[in-house]
């Protein structure tokens, strides 16, 4: 809030999973999700579902070795396969809306199965709580689009779900099959690439579409370089570090929306991360000569 950000856009819930040797119970997780809801006096809180696997283990799961772990149990799918972790955390969501503006999303979306699966059990925490004489409230539903085929089908996805966010880390990995933990190939994970930006635009156009809004919650959304495009594409959120806002807030307002659709256009016409890079350093340079 010191920084000037109009809410929390990825609250990352997995930090309260870690480095412990169980699992959080729901009235500790409660307590946490209501003391960042009574922080943000009403302004929204996007709360990803616990979000694990890949790059990020936690012992107490048992040993889940995997050939290739960013393509195995990770994510919603992960949540799905041990169902009592995730209903327990939507009970404590659930709970702390009542303190605040909390939404709910879920990370790795990969099918409009997953998101059935977890509306069904967001209905079934509800149910529960209202038995328990438990106060509750509604949350939105909203979904991670990191992957190629959730991009591709965002349109029928935010038919069933509120709004979507852009994981642009995860897509630049899954669109360029770079793993981006490989310092080897790390580098060729540029998420301005042609490839990921045609993703995201696809993505904003479906949002529109379906008066759904979307926004990006990758690194690319701290990138001041990147903003013009972003918000030329249609994107209507952007989440980042704290530090980061200012930067973004003064590229954003340097443009018009006119001039940002352009250069929007002119970036997916791009056959090059680096001839994107290049028109957007041209952009910055034409404001400052």
């Amino acid at each position: 809030m010191e920084y000037g950000a109009e809410g929390v856009g990825l609250f990352r819930t997995e930090f309260l999973f870690m480095e412990r040797e169980s699992p959080p119970e729901e009235d500790e997780q409660f307590e946490a999700y209501r003391r960042v809801a009574e922080a943000m006096a009403g302004r929204p809180v996007i709360v990803r579902t616990l979000d694990v696997g890949g790059d990020k283990a936690i012992p107490w799961l048992g040993r889940m070795e995997e050939a290739n772990p960013f393509l195995g149990l990770r994510g919603v799918r992960l949540t799905l396969d041990r169902p009592e972790l995730l209903l327990v955390q939507l009970r404590a969501i659930l709970r702390a809306r009542v303190y605040g503006d909390l939404w709910v999303m879920l990370p790795m979306i990969t099918t409009l199965g997953e998101v059935r699966a977890v509306r069904q059990m967001l209905q079934r925490a509800a149910e529960e709580l209202r038995t328990a004489g438990k106060e509750h409230a509604e949350a939105p539903l909203g979904i991670m689009i990191e992957v190629p085929s959730a991009a591709l089908l965002a349109e029928r996805l935010l038919e069933e779900v509120d709004f979507a966010s852009v994981g642009t880390n995860d897509l630049t990995q899954y669109t360029l099959a770079v793993d981006r933990t490989n310092e080897k190939v790390g580098p060729l994970a540029d998420a301005l690439h042609p490839a990921v930006l045609r993703l995201v635009a696809a993505v904003a156009a479906a949002g529109r579409k379906r008066e759904k809004w979307v926004g990006v919650c990758g690194d690319l959304a701290g990138d001041p370089l990147a903003a013009p495009i972003l918000v030329g594409l249609g994107v209507k959120e952007l989440s980042m570090a704290p530090p980061l806002l200012p930067e973004v807030k003064e590229a954003i307002r340097a443009l018009s929306m006119t001039r940002a659709e352009e250069i929007a256009r002119r970036a997916l016409s791009c056959a090059t991360a680096e001839e994107v890079r290049e028109l957007l350093v041209g952009v910055l340079a034409a404001r400052f000569p």
